[in-house]
């Protein structure tokens, strides 16, 4: 594991190694999933993804496992409980955001077929595999990640600015952002 090169971002903390490793910019089409890394990347804002990684599990229990379905259904009894949960964010916007853009992906379902569907036809269903030397020349966002923010909005969902969109993109393996010397950069989507 040590002598692997990894992209500049990896800590040593090895939530981030297993993360960075089995995850980050793996091609994900499982609608549930998809679903989870958008709220996961909408509670993150303005925090390390790390903080949120450690907390994945809390979520997962926190969030019906992230079942869109039963996340739409939450009241304000449910949203105080999770006010008081200390492993999760406790910042009622994302807590209500979560809810919001639950209901927001279940009528993209419904139009759609699949969140899967909808998401990946903005890069073409094809992921995009970058070229970059180091990660110090990732961009925070493109012109993709605008479109998807602006259309996400369009449809109601919050927290879902363009680097948001982008982080989320990057995560689900819609792009591939690895360094050109990482050792993930050459591994099959």
């Amino acid at each position: 594991m040590k002598n692997k090169i990894r992209c500049r971002w990896v800590t040593d903390d090895l939530i981030n190694i297993d993360y960075h490793d089995h995850e980050w910019g793996r091609p994900i089409h499982n609608d549930k999933l998809l679903f989870e890394f958008l709220i996961l990347e909408g509670a993150q804002a303005g925090l390390s993804w790390l903080t949120i990684l450690k907390k994945r599990e809390n979520y997962r229990s926190c969030f019906d496992n992230f079942n869109p379905k039963k996340i739409a259904l939450y009241n304000k009894h449910k949203i105080n409980q999770l006010l008081n949960n200390s492993g999760i964010i406790r910042n009622r916007l994302k807590i209500e955001s979560t809810i919001t853009n639950a209901k927001a992906y279940l009528e993209i379902v419904k139009e759609w077929g699949s969140f899967s569907d909808y998401i990946w036809h903005f890069v073409n269903n094809q992921p995009i595999k970058n070229h970059r030397k180091n990660s110090d020349l990732i961009p925070n966002k493109t012109i993709i990640s605008d479109t998807l923010s602006k259309d996400l909005k369009k449809r109601g969902f919050k927290f879902v600015g363009s680097t948001i969109c982008y982080a989320y993109m990057q995560a689900v393996g819609m792009v591939n952002d690895h360094a050109i010397d990482c050792f993930c950069y050459k591994l099959p989507p």
